[in-house]
């Protein structure tokens, strides 16, 4: 299983911005974390940041018959902004789980929405770094399922 994992806006600053909010791990301790557990579980991740909406979108639709079974993402701010991000969400072709490391309910009214989460599978909030392994468990059993029903619709068409 291969599993693209998109990093938002700021979440470079990770380990250095409010730790109150985002705890003390920076984005390379994470993605160190989630190596390890993904190794242990036969799957390959290929880790993506960028602070610019557009390379985002580009790197979701690397997605389209692509190598990539699924998407890890924490869009950051552009969860409550961008319909654009959504519209690359819903056409990229491959499940998509959607992380906030703070709990986006519990925050500032304007973060209440998130644009981006209404069109993923699913959204992880507020489990801190935690979060990401949440969403690779997520993913990976979404992934499964829908291997799985691909595989029984070709068993009943043969």
């Amino acid at each position: 299983m291969k599993i693209l994992v998109i990093q938002g806006p700021n979440l470079n600053l990770l380990g250095h911005r409010d730790p109150r909010i985002y705890g003390p791990l920076t984005l390379d301790q994470i993605h160190d974390n989630m190596r390890a557990f993904a190794s242990q579980n036969n799957t390959t991740l290929e880790f993506f940041q960028s602070n610019f909406e557009g390379e985002m979108i580009d790197k979701l639709q690397e997605c389209v018959g692509g190598e990539f079974d699924g998407v890890l993402i924490n869009p950051a701010a552009y969860a409550h902004t961008s319909i654009a991000l959504a519209d690359a969400i819903m056409a990229c072709g491959v499940p998509v789980v959607e992380v906030h490391i703070s709990n986006i309910f519990a925050r500032e009214d304007y973060r209440h929405k998130s644009y981006t989460g209404a069109v993923c599978a699913g959204v992880i909030t507020g489990f801190g770094a935690y979060g990401y392994h949440v969403g690779l468990i997520s993913l990976g059993q979404i992934i499964s399922e829908v291997r799985a029903f691909k595989e029984q619709n070709q068993a009943q068409q043969q």
